[in-house]
Order: structure tokens, then C-alpha cells, then sequence
């Protein structure tokens, strides 16, 4: 029986080749802003806050349908739809849980068949119309994973996160267990209950499958 009736994963990073904001940036010649958020946020100057902002704000006038074809041809995991039916296969809940804007998530969750998702909530385009100004938001994946929670009737302690992040190890301790994907930090690999390096998101389906879940 498989050990785990919900699995949730990170975006950028996890599920693509690469952080999925940079090559958005790339794309929209926008490079340089993408390099010093994130610099100033490696560095403490800024929080996670106004780092998660910045990035969005990357996005801002695109259509909805040049911001689609980006994420289409974000580099990704190989075998992402593969791996959420085996999930399914198993009997388990398959879910998103990123920092990105709601509009990203669920265009991963209708493209991968996800079943649900825990983005943060942002102004996003109406329609076909450009992506608008963020406004504020909040970096908060605790209090996404609650509602995820709530909505599938699941447990912390049923429920496994893979991540790459150091907000995905700080996740780490609130479920029942943990995989390090292609993770450069550390402090997250050390937080997890298994680190695995792939570019195969199958790979990860035999660490979930043999964890023992914590009690949280």
C-alpha cells in the first residue's frame, strides 16, 4: 500500500529544467531584472516577499496566450503526466504547491492533470488580455498547504512534498515526508527525507513509495 494520499510539488525548479522564472525572463528581455531580484534575495537584502513580486512582475503586460507559450516551452522533467497517473494509480491526490501566481498553477495543473492547486493569489489577465500588476502578495506555502488540506480532506501526516527550495525544505517538516529534487541548497537536502537527482520525475515515485510517514 502506498505509503502517502496526497503528493504536492513545487514548480520552478522541481517540475522544470532550471528556475521557470529565468527563462521566462530570457524570453521577455528581461534578464537583468530576473538576476537582481534574485541576488538581492540570495543576499538577505530583500525578503521572500518582495523577491516573489519582483518575479511576477517579470510577467506583466504579456497576453495570457504569449505568457501559455512560454510555460510550453519552459524546459521540464520528462515524464510529468506519467508520473501523476502513477500517483493516480496508487490512489493518491496529486497537487501543485508553488509560490507562483494561481493563473501559472493552474495552467500546470489542466497541462499535467493535476488535481489540484496551492499558488499564491495574485491579479492575473482576464481573458486574452495582459498579465497586470501583481499587487501585493505573500510568499506563503504553509497557508497554501492548509487549504489544500481542507479541500482534500487529507492530513499533514498523509501527505509527502518535493521541492527544491529553501521554502520547500521549511515544508518539509509540516508532512509526513520529504524528496529533494534537484536541489543546489544544502539545508533542503539535509531537511529532506530523500534527495533525488533526475531529470526524470519518475524518479521519485520509488523514495515515496518506500518512506515510513512522520507523524506531524
Amino acid at each position: 500500500m502506498f505509503p502517502f494520499r496526497l503528493v504536492t510539488f513545487d514548480i520552478d525548479g522541481t517540475l522544470t529544467l532550471g528556475h521557470g522564472w529565468r527563462f521566462l525572463a530570457a524570453q521577455r528581455g528581461r534578464t537583468p531584472a530576473y538576476e537582481s531580484t534574485t541576488s538581492r534575495y540570495l543576499d538577505g537584502r530583500i525578503g521572500e516577499d518582495e523577491h516573489l513580486q519582483n518575479l511576477i512582475r517579470l510577467a506583466e503586460g504579456a497576453t495570457a496566450p504569449e505568457l501559455e507559450e512560454i510555460l510550453e516551452r519552459t524546459p521540464k522533467l520528462g515524464h510529468i503526466p506519467e508520473t501523476v497517473n502513477s500517483l493516480h494509480s496508487e490512489g493518491v491526490r496529486v497537487a501543485l504547491l508553488s509560490h507562483n501566481p494561481e493563473y501559472i498553477c493552474r495552467w500546470y495543473e489542466r497541462r499535467f492533470g493535476f488535481d489540484d492547486q496551492g499558488g499564491t493569489p495574485s491579479a492575473e489577465p482576464v481573458g486574452d488580455g495582459p498579465v497586470p500588476f501583481p499587487g501585493t502578495v505573500r510568499a506563503d506555502k504553509p497557508a497554501a498547504l492548509r487549504r489544500l488540506l481542507d479541500r482534500a480532506h487529507r492530513t499533514a501526516s498523509e501527505t509527502a512534498h518535493v521541492g527544491d527550495s529553501r521554502s520547500d525544505g521549511e515544508l518539509f517538516r509540516l508532512v509526513g515526508g520529504g524528496i529533494a529534487l534537484n536541489s543546489p541548497d544544502a539545508s533542503v537536502r539535509e531537511a529532506a527525507d530523500a534527495v533525488v537527482v533526475s531529470e526524470d520525475l519518475a524518479a521519485v515515485l520509488a523514495p515515496l513509495g518506500s518512506l515510513h510517514p512522520r507523524r506531524v
